[in-house]
């Protein structure tokens, strides 16, 4: 299976709400926000629903009933669910300020004389700065991306190739952000954030939306047999919120119990479930998992995952190459599967329960259970992929 055997190193379980959606927590992601990104999205060039692969070895080996994984390394070329959301954010807020309701003529260009002035800016540690670099390029303004010290090379240049400006600082992601925050408050940016901190809740919440488009699909491809439980790698939680939102509206009490995922040297969100609020977490080292090394959770992701979510797991990093290897090789079931390093720890996760009788108890895995992974990414750093999967040459690729 994975060798050497992974294991949870932390373990935070919260008694989640029952009952249906509450209303309350529209403000943060409604059903028709998540209808009009649906629509909106699904007119996109290029747009089509992501697979839904059937890991079936991984499932027989596991004793469990179903092993599903939402594979998003094909997602709109940029190889990353972070498509859906800072480009749709962008063409809102550039719709906003041409002063349009016109999505699809702000996409194709036509109100860039209008925009030629609008600067977008953002902290990413990759993915999410391919997204909003592509919704300007789209709508026709500028954009600026602050990324970190243990940002990729390869992720410098693949948001460069999309026409960003890319500054480079000393420190971790968080750092980023602040920095980020402060330049646009200087020269009158607009900060495409996915991440929501004290008095930016508005365009974190587009971003959201934007995310929602995945698990939307999920709703289609599962109709039929929904998912037990949901295993979700998370950074500062938007993913992970946005797809509780919405199973959460469409299955309401029925939805799956959730566990959040994350590395040990980047659990912001463990650290907020334990203490009940919102807490900051040092990133001493940076873990390979690049997308999920952040130290603070979003504050909008928290108001639906405190009570969503039963359980916060983490995990070390020695176990990401032998999942990344495994996919790969197609030996969990559903072919060769490119999945990039922040695409494993709901995977990781998983074995390390299921594999532990205590876990699987205490996490109520058994032979009818229905697991649902969200492979957030494919080869975003082709060559950090290369070399963590050695001799397992990507089959299944980003456009």
């Amino acid at each position: 299976m994975l060798s050497p055997r992974p294991a949870i190193h932390d373990h935070v379980v919260r008694t989640a709400d029952v009952g249906p959606w509450p209303t309350e927590l529209d403000a943060v992601l409604s059903v028709d926000m998540a209808t009009a990104a649906q629509a909106e999205i699904g007119q996109w060039p290029g747009y089509e629903p992501t697979p839904l692969l059937a890991l079936d070895l991984l499932a027989r080996g596991l004793e469990l009933g179903q092993v599903a994984y939402k594979d998003e390394g094909q997602r709109l070329g940029l190889g990353s669910f972070k498509a859906l959301g800072g480009a749709y954010a962008v063409l809102l807020l550039a719709a906003e300020r041409a002063g349009t309701d016109d999505l699809a003529a702000v996409r194709a260009g036509r109100h860039g004389s209008a925009l030629a002035d609008m600067t977008v800016v953002t902290a990413t540690d990759g993915n999410h700065g391919r997204s909003v670099a592509w919704g300007a390029q789209m709508a026709g303004c500028r954009c600026r991306i602050y990324i970190h010290a243990g940002v990729s090379q390869g992720r410098q240049q693949a948001m460069q190739a999309l026409g960003a400006e890319v500054v480079r600082i000393d420190g971790d992601y968080d750092a980023s952000v602040r920095r980020c925050a402060r330049d646009a408050a200087a020269h009158g940016w607009t900060v495409v954030s996915d991440t929501s901190y004290e008095g930016y809740r508005k365009i974190p919440r587009l971003v959201m939306a934007g995310y929602s488009v995945l698990a939307s699909e999920v709703l289609a491809q599962m109709r039929d047999a929904p998912p037990t439980h949901l295993f979700v790698q998370a950074g500062v939680g938007g993913l992970a919120a946005a797809v509780a939102a919405r199973l959460w509206q469409a299955w309401g009490d029925a939805r799956p119990r959730i566990v959040v995922v994350e590395p040990t040297r980047a659990a912001c969100l463990t650290a907020t479930a334990r203490a009940g609020q919102p807490t900051a977490v040092a990133i001493a080292e940076e873990t390979v998992m690049a997308g999920l090394s952040c130290g603070e959770v979003s504050l909008v992701a928290w108001e639906v995952l405190a009570r969503a979510v039963t359980d916060f797991v983490t995990i070390d990093d020695e176990a990401v190459g032998a999942a990344m290897r495994l996919l790969a090789h197609g030996r969990a079931g559903g072919g060769r599967i490119v999945a990039g390093e922040s695409a494993v720890p709901g995977l990781i996760a998983l074995v390390a329960a299921a594999t532990d009788p205590g876990r699987r108890a205490a996490l109520d895995l058994d032979g009818g259970s229905r697991v649902l992974l969200l492979g957030c990414e494919g080869a975003t750093d082709p060559e950090i992929y290369r070399r963590m999967t050695a001799d397992a040459p990507p089959e299944r690729s980003a456009r």
